[in-house]
């Protein structure tokens, strides 16, 4: 059943008056339409350069006036980008943890939509899609058909909406405080750069994940871009290469993975000699190790058995590499 509606009206401006016509006739289409007395509503509409986003937002309002059953239930949200705009709606729903998503948009934007939507969501969320009408009966709110292999976006359609996301991401100021790394006396700096993470400094908003999330996982909110946005974020601090920083496979078993032997399919320990190489074990109910080796030069990195004296679901991640 459908829980929220998303009406993408990103490809025109805010302010022009046949919007709000437009606008009408689809809010009267899902008041006819939906399977539910009343779902949530977002209008997701472009915020023009140097403009006010409130008086934006007003201007669409007026013709809404009359839609009392949605009065308590519907926000325009504007935005820059429609990055910008599509994560602030996301932040809405998960605030009231709804999941199921109809996207009424032009059929010409559903391509691009499906882009932005798997970067920024996760498999804990359904979409279904449907063209955008002006009619407001509800014959003429046809079901989109599925795209065919061949009518996939151009690779660099999607790296520009990839790059778009990264730098709307990049732009957002961290929650709960500075990042802050933990260090251990024991472990010589001046060969193993390594560190424990904390909850600080990073974009993660979900109450379980705030803030410095680590770990992505298709059950949960918060989805890739987000916790590779806080791994450059701690990378950028602890001055390690992002690129070169390798998590456990958590199984919790007694698999180690050897750097430069053949990867297991999952793994609680992993253990390297190779400079410039960052590996990290994550943590939540269950304690990670760090391990160095200063006369080897060998670090390692495990994620040890749950300890039932620990309930968190934030993943937090001791780091080491060798210098």
């Amino acid at each position: 059943m459908v829980e929220a509606v998303l009406i993408d009206l990103f490809s025109l401006p805010a302010n022009l008056q046949n919007i709000q016509g437009l606008l009408r006739n689809m809010l009267e289409t899902i008041d006819k339409c939906s399977s539910i007395p009343a779902p949530f509503v977002y209008v997701m509409c472009y915020q023009n350069q140097g403009s006010d986003k409130d008086s934006e937002q007003e201007s669409l309002l007026p013709p809404l006036r009359d839609f009392q059953n949605l009065k308590k239930k519907l926000e325009v949200v504007c935005g820059l980008t429609a990055a910008g705009a599509l994560y602030t709606i996301k932040q809405r729903l998960d605030e009231k943890d709804l999941s199921v998503i109809k996207v009424i948009l032009p059929p010409l934007r559903k391509d691009l939509m499906k882009v932005y939507i798997y970067h920024l969501f996760t498999a804990v969320y359904q979409f279904e899609f449907e063209d955008l009408q002006v009619a407001s009966d509800c014959e003429n709110l046809q079901i989109s058909e599925p795209q065919s292999e061949g009518q996939r976006l151009p690779t660099q359609d999607v790296a520009l909406i990839q790059r778009e996301i990264q730098m709307y991401l990049e732009s957002l100021p961290s929650l709960k405080g500075e990042l802050t790394i933990l260090r251990s006396f024991l472990i010589p700096g001046e060969i193993f750069l390594h560190g424990f993470t904390t909850r600080t400094g990073g974009i993660s908003y979900i109450p379980t994940l705030s803030s410095c999330n680590l770990f992505s996982s298709s059950k949960r909110r918060d989805p890739q871009v987000v916790v590779k946005e806080n791994l450059r974020r701690l990378a950028s601090v602890a001055g390690f290469n992002p690129e070169a920083f390798h998590r456990v496979k958590i199984d919790h078993a007694n698999a180690v993975f050897i750097m430069g032997k053949t990867e297991p399919d999952s793994y609680d320990g992993i253990v390297t000699d190779q400079k410039g190489v960052t590996i990290a074990a994550p943590g939540a109910d269950c304690i990670p190790v760090l391990f160095a080796d200063p006369v080897r030069k060998v670090c390692g990195a495990a994620h040890s058995e749950r300890s039932p004296s620990l309930q968190q679901e934030k993943q937090e991640a001791p780091y080491i590499s060798c210098g």
